[in-house]
């Protein structure tokens, strides 16, 4: 049994760590003013749960002051991270538009090295969607998607310098006649504009490096000018390695006019954890954007294939009144293929 020396000294130290999480949770803010603050907002979530369980016995402390403050204040900021909460029960169906068809995308972290590369393969069979955007493509890759190239016959590769981070975008649907699908610097992003019945939507992939101190802040700046030329109906996925309410995910979607979709839930944990961890305590870094005339109606985590990240699958659909292009059935009639450089 502790004595109230101990007692104290425990409480004091409980105060103390609640009081460095507290500054945490605040500085992350303000990522705005520099991305090192931002790097803090990631893990807002983590800071919060801990900040409120040191709170809870500290209510029955001397503290119990402090403690009920910074209790609040750790509710307060996890309610600013409510649309990315782990799902605790199935979400109910949305009523798809009967006049409308309705069109999936599938964001997939691959892994490098992933160790079960037949799991993708088999996921992508199952789920059969219209495109998919893809993250470290690797020359393993490289080599596995071609065993889908008369399914998905129109696609880009953007290989990334060191061989193991690009990425790829590869579609059911056919690129629109006289555009050309393009890889930017360093294969950070992939983007095409695909004809879904008559409608002109760009597609893009993007994945995105760690953030401060690493060169996320200074990478989104590269492609800034890409991002505001995504065209007036988009949508955009990808592996950000940043959270939804994060500034780096803001500034995203702030260059290129587009909405962030509701997160489907965390996707990333360190990939020696269990997959159960990934979808309670894991970070919702796989995001969603778009813009004009394009609805997202679901999203939803899928089952692990090997990756340290879970894929996303979206569904969504295209207004009638989406820009078209000038020939409604002049589309491209062989797949336009980015050339790829060795990878490795």
């Amino acid at each position: 049994m502790m004595t109230g020396a101990r007692l104290k000294m425990t409480a004091g130290l409980a105060f103390l760590a609640m009081t460095a999480l507290s500054a945490a949770l605040l500085v992350g803010f303000f990522g705005t003013l520099h991305p090192a603050f931002d790097s803090f907002s990631h893990f807002r979530i983590h800071f919060s749960v801990l900040m409120a369980l040191l709170a809870l016995p500290l209510l029955a402390s001397s503290f119990r002051l402090q403690a009920a403050a910074g209790l609040l204040f750790a509710v307060a900021c996890l309610a600013t991270t409510a649309s990315a909460l782990p799902r605790l029960w199935p979400q109910p169906a949305v009523a798809k538009p009967a006049e409308q068809a309705v069109y999936s995308l599938l964001q997939m972290n691959l892994r490098f090295n992933n160790p079960t590369p037949k799991k993708v393969l088999s996921l992508i069979g199952r789920t059969n969607p219209d495109v998919i955007t893809l993250d470290e493509v690797s020359q393993m890759w490289t080599t596995e998607l071609g065993t889908i190239a008369s399914a998905y016959p129109y696609r880009i590769l953007c290989p990334y310098p060191n061989g193991m981070f690009g990425v790829a975008l590869l579609s059911r649907r056919p690129f629109v006649a006289g555009t050309t699908p393009r890889c930017e610097p360093r294969g950070a992003m992939a983007t095409a504009t695909i004809d879904f019945g008559g409608i002109d939507v760009d597609v893009a992939a993007i994945h995105l490096s760690w953030p401060w101190p690493k060169e996320q802040y200074w990478q989104i700046g590269e492609l800034a000018q890409t991002l505001a030329g995504l065209g007036g109906t988009a949508i955009m996925a990808g592996d950000c390695n940043a959270v939804p309410w994060s500034a780096a995910v803001r500034r995203v979607a702030a260059l290129g006019g587009l909405t962030l979709m509701p997160s489907a839930g965390p996707t990333w944990i360190h990939r020696t954890l269990p997959d159960v961890l990934r979808r309670y305590a894991g970070l919702p870094i796989d995001q969603v954007f778009s813009k004009g005339g394009l609805t997202i109606l679901s999203s939803q985590r899928l089952e692990d294939t090997g990756s340290d990240h879970l894929p996303v699958l979206v569904e969504f659909t295209l207004r009638p009144d989406a820009p078209r292009p000038v020939d409604e059935h002049e589309t491209a009639t062989v797949s336009l293929v980015q050339p790829v450089k060795p990878l490795g």
